[in-house]
């Protein structure tokens, strides 16, 4: 039989094709097999395996956080290598000296801007100039909620409290419907007692300067830091008002027979390095960070106003730095 196909050219040939297609078909599946099979691990790449740790997720950073860290870093003490040279970061501002009124420091002190709570300086004063009874109680009503900025109060609708209380609370915490009350229970009402700070305002000399409410929420009440250095200046002829602006806390007793503790809008008052008689901070979105003070520095009373701040720590770096150069033996008013 053999012998008959091997003689057999033609049989023979089919035969070989036959096996060679066979070949060519098994090698493909045979490759891919292999493919799928696991690759063999060693026993130590193994026993790594099983006792690796999960990747650590990434931190995720808000945006109030990254604006905080840059706050942070604004509010750092930047000292000049010129001490007679000195940076403020606030849009506008003015440091005179109290009594003979030299200007030592000035930067766009004509710029008429919103003034924000500082309003409640001027609120302040038209109170103690009408005499009116400092135990009085004035309730907090309707009236008195924030329906401009949304700002919220711990004085809740209803609370009851003296006069003197509402002007401390004002003063010291910058408390919106405080000073919004002692507004509506002035003789004649809101609208007198607008007219009553205004007229005050023509009287110190105060002539950019205009207002429309007793808290300083609207941004029509407007100022420069000129003027407001005028204001100032009159603000700490009132004893009541250097006691309520540097009291560094107070608490209230309310109505509904529970302590209410309120601190001070400004922490350099409780900054030892510090020696100030007059206190007031101020802000909304339009006015940025204010702050005006009655401080004494270097032996001398001077007057600081700063507004329109970046930051919530740029108006606090800003009065560190004007007190650092003027309490440098080198500081001279630039000129």
């Amino acid at each position: 039989m053999i012998l008959l196909f091997a003689s057999d050219g033609e049989v023979l040939n089919k035969i070989l094709l036959a096996l060679l297609a066979s070949s060519l078909a098994f090698a493909p599946a045979a490759e891919a097999a292999k493919k799928q099979r696991p690759a063999k691990v060693s026993a130590t790449k193994a026993k790594a395996y099983r006792t690796a740790k999960p990747a650590a997720k990434p931190v995720r950073v808000s945006r109030a956080a990254l604006h905080r860290e840059r706050a942070a870093r604004l509010a750092e003490p930047q000292v000049s290598d010129d001490p007679t040279h000195l940076e403020v970061k606030s849009t506008s501002a003015l440091v005179i000296e109290q009594g003979g009124g030299r200007t030592l420091f000035a930067k766009n002190i004509d710029a008429v801007v919103p003034i924000a709570s500082i309003t409640k300086l001027m609120t302040a004063m038209i109170v103690l100039d009408a005499k009116l009874d400092p135990r009085e109680g004035i309730a907090i009503t309707e009236d008195e909620v924030d329906l401009l900025k949304g700002t919220r109060s711990r004085l809740k609708v209803g609370t009851v409290l003296e006069r003197d209380e509402l002007l401390r609370l004002a003063l010291m915490a910058s408390e919106n419907r405080a000073a919004a009350a002692l507004g509506r229970a002035y003789p004649g009402g809101r609208i007198a007692f607008v007219r009553a700070m205004n007229h005050k305002a023509s009287e110190l000399g105060m002539t950019s300067t205009r207002f429309v409410d007793s808290t300083g929420l609207s941004s029509e009440n407007v100022s420069t830091a000129q003027d407001l250095a005028k204001m100032v200046t009159a603000a700490y002829r009132y004893p009541l008002i250097q006691e309520f602006t540097t009291l560094p806390g107070y608490v209230v007793h309310t109505n509904a027979g529970r302590p209410l503790a309120f601190s001070n809008s400004n922490g350099l008052v409780k900054d030892g390095a510090w020696q100030i008689d007059v206190s007031k901070t101020g802000y909304i979105s339009e006015a940025g960070r204010c702050i005006v003070m009655q401080a004494r520095i270097a032996a001398k009373p001077v007057i600081i106003v700063l507004l329109d701040s970046w930051g919530r720590y740029t108006r606090i770096a800003d009065a560190n730095r004007i007190k650092r150069w003027i309490e440098s033996p080198l500081a001279r008013a630039p000129g």
